[in-house]
């Protein structure tokens, strides 16, 4: 049965890519970014392409107006938009960590709190973080901001999780390696990691599909190597 699937960050990417999966596959998505232009060209019968910023109030409300008039229902959220600072810590500035946590915590908070009244007890909730935010894992000099950030998500969804138990919907954390992204070219110049992002999306979309019914509250761990 086709769903009704929200992305952030698809312009690029992991989310690009997601996009691209699941309109394939028969779903109807919603596909946000500040830039639209990468999915604009494909001219996907069954995606809605919208420009949007997770700081902007009036792109909330954009995204809520298309639900009510378009779907009613949201089956699957999924938080693929992230930003990345890679500087020596004692060079981050509050508004780099402001920056990072703007797109990484503050609009997961909100984007949610935006979509969830359209969800039901089977809808999904998935963000993605990284096992740079897991406790425990290898940790990389320069990513005190970013890293941080995906710890906080993790926490965030635990918490979530806990306070929709009874009422839906799920919420899982997908913790992941390495993956070949624009992203990590520009973090890591020259870095080869060891999965590409088409490879990545698809695992994410099966995942997003039925991994609640199996999971809640959980953070997984998707990773081939240990960033």
């Amino acid at each position: 049965m086709a769903k009704n699937i929200i992305i952030t960050g698809t312009s690029r990417g992991i989310g690009f890519e997601l996009a691209k999966n699941l309109s394939d596959a028969g779903h109807q998505v919603l596909a946000l970014s500040r830039q639209t232009s990468s999915l604009d060209v494909l001219n996907l019968p069954n995606v809605h392409v919208l420009a949007f910023d997770l700081a902007r109030q009036d792109d909330l409300k954009q995204v809520r107006n298309y639900v009510k008039t378009n779907w009613e229902k949201v089956d699957v959220l999924i938080h693929n938009a992230g930003a990345i600072c890679n500087k020596p810590f004692l060079k981050t500035t509050s508004e780099d960590f402001l920056t990072v946590y703007q797109t990484n915590v503050f609009g997961v908070a909100t984007l949610t709190q935006a979509v969830i009244p359209f969800m039901n007890s089977s809808g999904h909730v998935v963000v993605l973080s990284s096992m740079g935010g897991v406790q425990g894992s290898s940790k990389f000099p320069g990513l005190a901001a970013y890293s941080s950030s995906k710890g906080a998500v993790i926490t965030l969804v635990e918490l979530l999780a806990e306070e929709f138990k009874t009422s839906g919907p799920s919420f899982n954390a997908l913790a992941l390696g390495a993956v070949q992204t624009e992203m990590l070219e520009t973090a890591f110049p020259g870095y080869q990691a060891p999965v590409t992002a088409a490879e990545m999306a698809s695992y994410i979309a099966d995942f997003a599909l039925t991994g609640q019914e199996l999971f809640n509250g959980k953070l997984i761990p998707v990773s081939k190597s240990t960033p």
